[in-house]
């Protein structure tokens, strides 16, 4: 047992400490670091579905019925893996249109029909209100458990001023209104009360695994040892059973899964923080599995919770939905049982939030507005600024909200368990999936089919589930649950139509589902949809289709920019209209607002912007009132349709056109690139030729005016000098050998005389031609030749050309003492090749891929003297790849270098052929 006083002391800590982290999260906003901007706190946001149904219920749920508190959490996971694709489109759909609640994408959908928005208002308020209820019962139920001896039941207050309840329905009130309802556009972001859900997400996560984990490995030996002495009692062992010892109840099972995969979905707290609070699209990626996950590990412990606590307490000691805070009070941790209360007023803090935020925006927009409008203080004509008015209408709005959950709570929650009072809510939501379905996906559903199928479905709600449950509670007479309404047994509301055999919730959204999508259906198909209908479906289904230069505006008529922006100052205040329309005036190309054409586009931008502040029924109602609008027509519907069509295929060629020129554009850059690559390249080789030239040049002009100008020289010193004369022209000569092969093979121009040449003879030629220049060096050559292989079709003397180019580098770079060289041929399969390897320096990685190009020599140059003009690799390698070979080069710094080339077979395989000349 715990002091009143702490309990409610690190409550309102908590309650601080969230105010301080949503304040945290508005500051970084408002200095341009968005926290929401964030995947994970998208995802972590999500998890507000987990509510105290989820902390209390759940438990409560599992030790009595076992593993059937798992289709609530089913239905989410199979709803975010599978429909997936229906949230991003709902989340396109408000952002396009500024849609900031359920009740706004119905009545937008359906022609923007005020009725239909007002009607899924008092639906969701009738609905929701027993979840609020659910959350403060849970409080209230928490704090008797932590602040009563263990066991008692806590006495209830005698007045109702002096219920905790009550109070801690109205700070959660003040916590709503700070955070939830400081500025008008309900599109802009509540930014610090998104980082503080998903802060309270991670803190419940934390509570409840701290709780499963201690009754786990506290109270018992692990989970095989909790689950093996529940499986030797009778009674512990059926909740591990599906079928309860009973026919699985299938319809049981698959209703409540649907019922949490629409819930999910539908549900006003869901519809805010994953539609109205997305940042990003790309953040519903992550989403995917990360909710799922969340719902997975908050709900590992449930059973084990459920189960310790039956075997610790015994059947019918304690309130199973207590277990939480009960089995860690029994064995004297209190710490743990105070962070598992802070744990469940963390999820029910985080629903009653969320939920009244939401509410709060349709009660204000969709019943309180189009009242307000219809007044002659406030109505159409008065120009006084509204701002202020609909900011307090929203507060009191969530005010009103939560006194009507603690209003509940008191007249039937304490007839019913958790879970009972979060189905009813949930079977209420359900009832907004056929309007909202098939208005994303179905062109033919119309305002009427809506109102229909909404009327019929809310209708069977509330008299197959939400009248008996209060007729349980004893507040109503409970007569018509025994014989039906005026005696008609067979209009009873848990066995309509003598429909027996399912539970009263199953029973419930049969009834409801099938009346709202047959109503829904039906009167659909009955008459056509209206033109404004018409023009909603179609941008409400093809959202994906259409961009925002290319989207139809399905309006015409008469307009002021003057009026326009008075009525955007009237709810959105003189700043925020100014910056809206100035923007817009930069989009269409105009410096001043009066510039703006008071066209359609500028209509519907006006209404767009309204209808974030005041939803999209009373905006289009506000927007009717200064602005001549000329009725449309279906055959006017079409002609804009056509014409955005029209305009969409233009923009479209448009776009194509440009990418074409942009691709052109690349390619004309690239190739200009080339040429002034091709143009360095050549300036290169005219430098390196020049230079290679006159470096031979130099030596005979040299040598030959020493000779002739001293007619004394030694003979020995004159014939030193003539041979020197004679290597330097040889050396000339080769050069401009070299330069007119290399000339002629990458112009196209060069002779080939192609037979079939078996490579081991000109390896052999080639070798015996250096060997006497080897053997004066110094460096041995060994051959290691394979006895026979294949011929290939080449040029004789080019390949000859080739190899003795290959064996002069290596005797070039090989030791002068123990110099080795080694000359390979061998065939693998489909071609031929040669290998020299030298033991010289070799060659630096970095050097390596330059050694093909011209003039480049390379390595060596510190302790050896190479010589040569630069040239023989990179025509040696046009000589190989002419013939389909490919040469290359492996080294390893101070191991030498390895250079090779292979060549393919002849395609005569081996048969002899005439020799053939080939220009190229």
């Amino acid at each position: 047992m715990l002091s009143a006083p702490l309990v409610i002391g690190v409550s309102f800590a908590y309650l601080l400490l969230l105010f301080a982290v949503a304040y945290w999260g508005d500051c970084r906003a408002q200095a341009g670091r968005s926290v929401i901007g964030n995947a994970w706190v998208y995802a972590l946001s999500m998890a507000v579905y987990c509510t105290a149904w989820t902390y209390f219920g759940s438990v409560g749920r599992a030790a009595s019925s076992g593993v059937w508190f798992l289709p609530i959490y089913l239905g989410p996971m199979l709803a975010m893996v599978l429909a997936w694709m229906v949230v991003r489109k709902m989340i396109r759909i408000a952002r396009t249109y500024r849609i900031t609640s359920i009740a706004d994408f119905i009545a937008s959908r359906y022609g923007k029909s005020p009725l239909l928005a007002g009607l899924v208002t008092l639906i969701t308020l009738v609905g929701i209100v027993p979840y609020i209820a659910l959350q403060l019962k849970a409080i209230a139920s928490g704090y008797a458990v932590l602040t009563s001896p263990l066991g008692e039941a806590a006495a209830p207050p005698q007045q109702w001023w002096r219920d905790s309840t009550l109070y801690v329905a109205l700070a959660l009130a003040g916590f709503t209104m700070v955070f939830g309802a400081r500025h008008l556009d309900s599109t802009e972001r509540h930014e610090g009360m998104v980082a503080a859900i998903a802060f309270e997400s991670v803190v419940k996560l934390v509570a409840f695994l701290a709780v499963g984990l201690f009754v786990a490995y506290g109270l018992y030996d692990g989970l095989g040892d909790l689950f093996e002495k529940a499986r030797a009692q009778e009674s512990m062992h059926r909740l591990l059973q599906f079928d309860q010892g009973q026919p699985f109840a299938y319809a049981q099972w698959t209703g409540q899964t649907l019922l949490a995969m629409l819930s999910v979905l539908f549900l006003p707290r869901q519809f805010q923080v994953m539609v109205v609070e997305n940042v990003r699209e790309q953040h519903l990626r992550r989403a995917v599995w990360v909710f799922p996950l969340y719902l997975l590990l908050i709900n590992l412990f449930v059973l084990p919770i459920a189960i310790g606590g039956l075997m610790h307490f015994g059947p019918e000691r304690m309130d199973p939905e207590t277990f939480v805070l009960s089995l860690p009070l029994s064995e004297g941790l209190n710490g743990l049982a105070l962070l598992a209360f802070v744990g469940g007023l963390s999820a029910a803090t985080g629903m009653v939030i969320v939920e009244a935020i939401a509410v709060s925006t349709m009660l204000c927009n969709d019943l309180v507005m189009p009242l307000l409008l219809r007044s002659h203080r406030v109505g159409m004509r008065s120009a006084s600024d509204l701002t202020g008015l609909l900011l307090l209408i929203r507060r009191l709005a969530i005010l009103l909200i939560l006194l009507l959950g603690y209003l509940y709570f008191h007249l039937a929650g304490e007839a019913y368990a958790l879970v009972s009072i979060g189905l009813i809510s949930f079977a209420a939501v359900a009832q907004f999936a056929p309007a909202m379905l098939g208005g994303m996906y179905w062109k033919g559903g119309t305002q009427r089919g809506a109102l229909a199928g909404l009327v019929l479905g809310f209708g069977f709600w509330a008299y197959t589930l939400m009248l008996p449950s209060l007729a349980k509670s004893g507040w109503l007479p409970g007569g018509f649950l025994e014989h039906g309404l005026f005696g008609w047994t067979w209009i009873k509301p848990e066995a309509f139509l003598g429909l027996s055999g399912l539970d009263n919730l199953t029973h419930s959204l049969f009834w409801s589902l099938l009346a709202n999508v047959g109503g829904y259906v039906a009167v659909s198909l009955w008459r056509a949809p209206s033109a404004a209908e018409t023009s909603q479906a179609l941008l409400f289904v093809d959202v994906f289709h259409r961009t925002e230069g290319a989207r139809p505006v399905f309006w015409q008529g008469r307009a002021q920019v003057s009026e326009l922006q008075a009525l955007m100052v009237r709810f959105l205040g003189a700043a925020r209209a100014a910056q809206l329309l100035q923007a817009h005036a930069r989009d269409r190309g105009v410096g001043q607002v009066a510039d703006i054409p008071a066209d359609a586009r500028l209509v519907q931008f006006v209404e767009t912007q309204l209808a974030g502040a005041i939803g999209s029924a009373s905006a289009r109602v506000m927007v009717a009132s200064v602005a001549e609008e000329e009725q449309l027509d279906l055959d006017d519907v079409m002609r804009i349709l056509d014409e955005a069509s029209q305009l969409r295929a233009y923009s479209t060629a448009l776009e194509e056109k440009s990418q074409s020129l942009e691709r052109a554009t690349t390619e004309l850059r690239e190739a200009n690139e080339k040429l002034q690559s091709l143009d360095r390249l050549k300036d290169d080789f005219m430098s390196s030729v020049t230079h290679e030239l006159r470096t031979p040049l130099t030596s005979i002009r040299a040598l030959s005016e020493l000779m002739r100008d001293d007619d004394a020289m030694e003979l020995a010193q004159r014939q030193q000098f003539l041979g020197i004369i004679v290597t330097e022209a040889e050396r000339l000569s080769r050069l401009v050998n070299q330069v007119l092969d290399m000339a002629k093979i990458e112009a196209g121009h060069a002779e080939w005389i192609v037979d079939g040449v078996d490579l081991r003879e000109v390896a052999e030629q080639a070798a015996d031609s250096m060997a006497e220049m080897y053997r004066e060096r110094g460096v041995a050559l060994q051959r290691e030749l394979a006895g026979h292989v294949p011929l290939v079709e080449a040029d004789a003397d080019r390949l000859t050309q080739v190899v003795l180019n290959l064996l002069s580098n290596a005797l070039k770079y090989a030791p002068r003492e123990n110099g080795q060289v080694v000359l390979r041929l061998d065939c693998d399969g489909g071609s031929v090749r040669i290998e020299v390897q030298d033991n010289g320096p070799g060659i630096p990685l970095d050097q390596q891929a330059m050694v093909f190009e011209k003039f480049r020599q390379v390595a060596g140059d510190a302790h050896y003297r190479p010589g040569g003009t630069g040239l023989g690799l990179p025509i040696s390698r046009q000589i190989v790849e002419h013939f389909g070979g490919r040469m290359w080069l492996r080294s390893e710094p101070g191991q030498g270098a390895c250079f090779g080339f292979s060549l393919p077979l002849a395609a005569w395989h081996g048969q002899t052929e005439s020799p053939r000349r080939q220009d190229t």
